[in-house]
């Protein structure tokens, strides 16, 4: 049985650790609790947090608050298996998890419904029969919008390409292009999932309520918020309203990618 190793990271690696060690892992962790040493060349898998990290220099270690570098990692892991999040090494046997299609799809279910409990605790009227516009049809979109539709909203999807609006009309979804969106302020409530600036003219939104659930961001934020426009990032939601089920998805990840690793080697 692998050695799995867990660098820094916050409570969605508590629970994936917890569920590794019951699926007959050994686990352990350095740099995620306050006095937790472990070696790195004591273990054959290190999984770094998600994110893995915030300033591209060292590892993101919420709770410790510890200084771990990650030319640390990249020097120590030698041919071990890394996996990380947002984050490659190059010449490194590192997966990220970001390009997993498993992962994302299921961590877009806890983004999903945050995201959407948010939307419900600031406004003063129901989802359904609201007017609501989601950009884009990724894999967040895409588990957003099955939520969305069980509500009864009036529902709108913005994207791009032939392909998706082909989709959108088989499933009965109204679409729209997204070079259309900028300037429109016909909805309720938008959820952003695209990392594009859209929203130049921000006096367009009027009261909609606009949550970015993208990595960079649809609009300058700082910008909205001198103008008073109801717009809201919301980074990093599986961690902080289902961090048990985030963590339970990392640990299925990384069993599925030793697997797979284990099957290529």
């Amino acid at each position: 049985m692998k050695k799995v190793l867990f660098v820094g990271g916050d409570n969605r690696s508590i629970y994936a650790m917890d569920e590794l060690k019951q699926r007959g892992f050994f686990v352990s962790s350095y740099g995620l609790h306050e006095n937790d040493y472990n070696s790195i060349s004591d273990f054959d898998v290190i999984v770094l947090p998600i994110p893995t990290t915030k300033d591209k220099k060292t590892v993101f270690c919420p709770i410790s608050n510890r200084n771990i570098l990650l030319s640390e990692i990249e020097e120590k892991a030698e041919n071990r298996l890394i996996i990380s999040c947002g984050y490659s090494f190059d010449g490194k046997r590192n997966v990220d998890v970001l390009s997993l299609d498993g992962y994302a799809f299921r961590n877009a279910v806890p983004t999903a419904e945050g995201a959407i409990a948010f939307a419900i605790d600031n406004t003063d009227f129901t989802l359904w029969k609201s007017k609501v516009l989601v950009i884009g049809n990724g894999r967040v979109a895409k588990v957003l919008i099955s939520r969305l539709k069980n509500f009864g909203c009036d529902l709108t999807v913005s994207a791009r390409n032939d392909k998706d609006f082909s989709l959108l009309e088989t499933e009965g979804i109204k679409y729209i292009d997204t070079s259309s969106v900028n300037g429109n302020s016909d909805y309720d409530i938008i959820f952003n999932t695209i990392d594009v600036s859209i929203f130049r003219n921000l006096d367009n939104l009027g009261k909609t309520l606009l949550i970015d659930l993208s990595s960079k961001g649809c609009l300058d934020f700082n910008v909205a918020k001198e103008k008073n426009i109801r717009a809201y990032k919301l980074p990093g939601l599986p961690g902080k309203v289902a961090p048990k089920t985030a963590g339970k998805i990392l640990a299925e990840t990384v069993i599925q990618t030793i697997k797979s690793q284990r099957c290529n080697n």
